[in-house]
């Protein structure tokens, strides 16, 4: 892609205007690659060698020749840029009068500069038996040197160029500045390689940066302001805490419905084992270890088909022990083991089949959802392939050879009362049929009905334990009041919330390294935060930032969107903006798209959730335009080139050449002083040499000051345009808050519809985080039903028939009533999560009725009746269905309590799944033998009522 991009960018520079700067392609890195900052900073009272004190050029220099070379060779860091402070220069101001006084023009300063300063080489010679390499020094290297310049002569004498300029060390005219606290620093940012792991990297900017301190001068140091390491390893504590709390739970659940120790410990045993398995195959893909990877991951899902499995060898185990009075032998113990799994493998294996299948079409998804949510299903699926074949091949192998001496007959007291409540719930259900199904059927309409209400969003936002504000100012800003602005606000911020701020700063303007171009009005800042229990005027981030919005309204000129650090550039990658909603419109004219793009902005005001409202800045930029006059450029023989050479020298400023110090390079530059720079009758008096030829000869050289050939006009310019895909755009940005994203949108659009006509060849299109959702759930929309039919395909499979398949098929959508009911008792919007959450629980509602509808299959297949086959193969799997449900729902209930670092984006996955066990397990035991008998008892009367009339 690069090499693509450098070839059309080649083609592009042919169509560019000389004397621009040169377009080059940013680093290799995404917009995400910020992943380690710094400021550069002395102590107070620290003095260089010299004894003078340390200024923001010297720290800028320490930053970008001491600390900047050191960083750029750690591994993964592809590129350090630097902001702040200023950048060290030597330059030549001319002073016009004297250059007039002694008929010199910019020119020959500039020339005489580039002339007197460079090396050269002779080649070589041979003496004697030695060889001598020829070079001739003539670089300067002070400001004595480039002083002492000879530019020409004045009555028979040497005129320097201390005659005619004053020579000093200066400082470049700068894009961007930093803040920190209030106060100006420099700041350095490491960006990482597109490809690499942050966390990694981030570790080994951290341990360079140790060393670093060391080689700095003393009363210098480079301190950390932002480390990428900190979110990570929040969000795997998380994701730590979740696991570990989910496998305990696990257990426990084990050890008290299965009633048997031993038993239980083999099955717990599946959890390691399986993840063992899983992160094998997570270190042979590549796949890293993260929030989403780690945090989906449910023990109770993983170690279910090991339930089944153990349970009815337990099970089976009792009842030989019961018929032979004794207690069993090895090999008895090994026949019994062999046929109790034969007996449930099918089920099994196609139940945890159906789960792993689910998982699939997840692998499928593309974009943003994709980058999330393909690694968990990849671990999911691997932690499910690994206890398959543990519970296959261990799992009855170590209940045989561990489960010896006399096995407990007695279920659990807990199994005792619940077995005996539900022995009467379920003769009620058989009895009232009709009545049994009819309620799940009004279960269903009721929970369609509350899932069209439910709002909708991508994704639930990541807190980062940082807040991220983008305060923007009138584009005619300098950027030096822009800076005490931004300071204002640093200010103001820490002084309001000292207990949540724990660090404060900034980025104004452009930095070296323009990945983030922005002009002098717009600051990047980044809000540290406490840890949260040291928090008081707010309880979580949301909250704070809307408080934190309320105080910076106090500010005047400042318009602050506020949103997290990695989120801000994560929008930006999308659609190009950094807000949650964008309206972007497109057309010719600036000056009406902007003028739509504001009636847009005031109908977005008046929505319910809008934040943040802020139309693109496109104009208001001042412009001191210097207007050529060709007939009086005419009259004295002069080009537009020759005047335009003198006002780039002058007032722009030209390099002339470098002055070397050691290996550091500092930029010559000729300028007029600031002060005639600032002075625009000053300006008007700038002499234009004139061509011999007019001036009288050789000699005799003649000036005509720049105000008689160009007229000086302040005019408002455009301050910025934007292009999307060929066409010129203005955006109409707005975060949402209190409301979720989707149902935001769609208020949003029928009243921009209503209430901004555009005309005819304009046109506007939404982008933002809705984009995302938008292309999620069209390609949901695809992978949901592909789901689904895999489901039903492996159900057809197992039964060779149609009708227990749709039979154990009903669970799904029965077991979705619970996910749906469960995210809006918590006033959850639907979200790509959640809606990975129901693919997921698809697969699992299938697991316990295909176990339960296959053990009723085999009773009836040995001639039992068909009410006695529904009651006893009910009763006989209600331990292993509790026991699967419970293991499955109570491994996700850390997930969906959480509140650390990461907790949000968990939280509806497993909502969705909790709640949807829980319905699918009462379903399961009470409409699923109903609808198993009613479906059979009509087919047992048709076959009876066939066979007597063959009769």
């Amino acid at each position: 892609a690069r090499q693509l991009v450098n070839q059309r960018l080649q083609e592009a520079k042919e169509s560019l205007p000389p004397g621009l700067a040169e377009p080059t392609m940013g680093p290799i890195a995404t917009g995400l690659g910020e992943i380690f900052m710094w400021a550069v900073e002395a102590d107070s009272g620290a003095v260089k060698e010299d004894g003078s004190p340390y200024t923001p050029s010297d720290l800028r220099t320490i930053q970008d020749w001491v600390v900047k070379p050191q960083l750029r060779t750690v591994p993964g860091v592809t590129e350090v840029n630097s902001i702040g402070g200023y950048e060290r220069q030597y330059h030549v101001n001319p002073d016009p009068n004297r250059l007039l006084a002694h008929g010199l023009t910019f020119r020959d300063l500039f020339e005489a500069l580039a002339r007197n300063s460079s090396n050269a080489g002779g080649g070589y010679i041979e003496h004697h038996d030695e060889q001598y390499l020829i070079r001739s020094t003539g670089l300067v290297q002070s400001v004595a040197d480039i002083e002492n310049i000879v530019i020409g002569t004045s009555d028979g004498a040497p005129l320097r160029i201390r005659d005619v300029a004053q020579v000093a060390m200066g400082r470049e005219l700068r894009t961007g500045a930093a803040t920190e606290n209030g106060g100006e620093v420099v700041i350095g940012t490491a960006i990482m390689l597109l490809g690499e792991n942050s966390r990694t990297v981030s570790r080994r900017v951290a341990a360079r940066m140790e060393e670093v301190n060391r080689t700095l001068p003393a009363g210098t140091r480079a301190r950390t302001l932002y480390d990428r390491t900190y979110l990570v390893d929040a969000t795997l504590e998380t994701v730590k805490k979740n696991l570990l709390e989910g496998a305990l739970l696990v257990v426990a659940v084990l050890f008290l419905l299965l009633g048997n120790l031993r038993g239980a410990i083999i099955v717990a045993m599946g959890i390691p084992l399986s993840m063992l398995f899983a992160v094998s195959g997570m270190v042979h893909n590549k796949i890293s270890g993260n929030l989403m990877s780690l945090g989906a991951i449910d023990f109770g899902i993983i170690v279910d088909g090991c339930v089944v499995m153990v349970e009815n060898i337990i099970r089976r185990f009792a009842l030989r022990q019961h018929t032979a009075g004794r207690v069993l032998t090895h090999t008895e113990r090994l026949e019994e083991a062999y046929k109790s799994a034969s007996e449930v493998a099918r089920p099994t294996l196609f139940g945890v089949a159906i789960i792993m299948i689910v998982y699939l079409p997840i692998l499928t998804l593309q974009g943003v959802e994709g980058k999330m949510f393909r690694p968990m299903a990849s671990v999911v699926l691997l932690a499910l392939a690994g206890s398959l074949i543990f519970t296959f091949t261990f799992v009855p192998a170590a209940v045989a050879a561990f489960l010896g001496g006399k096995v407990s007959e007695k279920e659990s007291r807990i199994i005792v009362v619940t077995k005996s409540s539900y022995a009467r719930a379920l003769d009620w259900a058989l009895l009232h049929s009709k009545a049994i199904v009819l309620g799940a059927v009004l279960l269903l309409i009721l929970s369609g009905v509350v899932a069209s209400r439910l709002g909708s969003e991508f994704n639930p936002k990541l807190g980062e334990g940082a807040i991220a504000i983008q305060p923007a100012r009138i584009p005619s800003v300098s950027l030096t009041t822009s800076v005490a602005m931004q300071s204002q606000v640093e200010t103001l911020l820490k002084k309001e919330f000292p207990d949540e701020i724990a660090l404060i700063f900034a980025r104004t303007g452009t930095a070296e390294i323009a990945t983030d171009p922005m002009g002098p009005n717009v600051s990047d800042t980044y809000i540290m935060l406490h840890p949260r229990k040291q928090w008081t005027r707010a309880k979580n981030q949301e909250e704070l930032a809307a408080k934190m919005g309320e105080v910076l309204e106090k500010l005047p000129g400042q318009n602050v969107e506020l949103s997290q650090p990695i989120e801000l550039r994560f929008n930006e990658l999308i659609s190009g903006v950094r807000s949650d909603v964008a309206v972007k419109v497109f057309g010719d004219d600036l000056e009406q798209m902007t003028a739509s793009a504001n009636r847009i902005a005031a109908i977005l005001g008046e929505v319910p959730g809008a934040a943040d409202i802020k139309v693109e800045q496109t104009s208001g930029l001042p412009v001191l335009t210097l207007d050529v006059d060709r007939d009086a450029i005419a009259r004295y023989g002069l080009s537009i080139r020759d005047v335009q050479e003198v006002i780039e020298t002058a007032i722009g400023g030209s390099v002339a050449g470098q002055v070397f110090e050691g290996d550091r390079r500092f930029d010559l530059v000729v300028r007029l002083p600031d002060e005639i720079r600032r002075d625009l009758a000053a300006l008007e008096v700038i002499p234009i040499p004139l061509p011999e030829t007019v001036a009288g000869g050789k000699g005799s050289p003649g000036f005509v000051p720049l105000g008689l050939l160009a007229r000086f006009q302040l005019e408002e310019g455009p301050n910025q345009i934007s292009r999307e895909d060929g066409k010129r755009r203005v955006v109409v940005q707005a975060n949402v808050r209190g409301r979720d994203l989707g149902s935001f949108v769609a208020d949003a659009e029928v009243r921009v519809r209503d209430g901004a006509k555009l005309p005819a060849g304009y046109w506007i299109r939404w982008g933002g985080q809705y984009e995302n959702l938008v292309a999620a759930s069209a390609r949901l929309r695809l992978v949901v039903p592909l789901a689904l039919l895999l489901i039903f395909g492996l159900l057809f499979l197992n039964f060779g028939s149609l009708r227990p398949a749709l039979l154990v098929f009903t669970g799904v959508p029965l077991a979705l009533t619970g996910g749906i009911f469960a995210l809006a008792l918590r006033d959850l919007p639907f979200s790509i999560s959640a809606a990975i959450g129901f693919i997921a629980l698809s697969g699992v509602a299938v697991l316990n009725g295909l176990v339960m509808v296959s053990f009723i299959i085999g009773l009836r297949n040995e001639g039992a009746p068909l009410e006695a086959a529904v009651r006893e193969g009910s009763l006989t799997r209600l331990r292993p269905v509790l026991m699967t449900a419970l293991v499955a729902s109570l491994g996700f209930v850390p997930m969906a309590l959480a509140t650390g670092t990461g907790a949000e984006v968990q939280r509806p996955l497993a909502t969705v799944v909790i709640g949807g066990i829980v319905s699918s397990t009462l379903l399961t035991l009470m409409v699923l033998p109903v609808l198993y008998s009613l479906f059979h008892r009509k087919a047992d009367r048709s076959s009876t009522q066939s066979s007597h009339e063959g009769a």
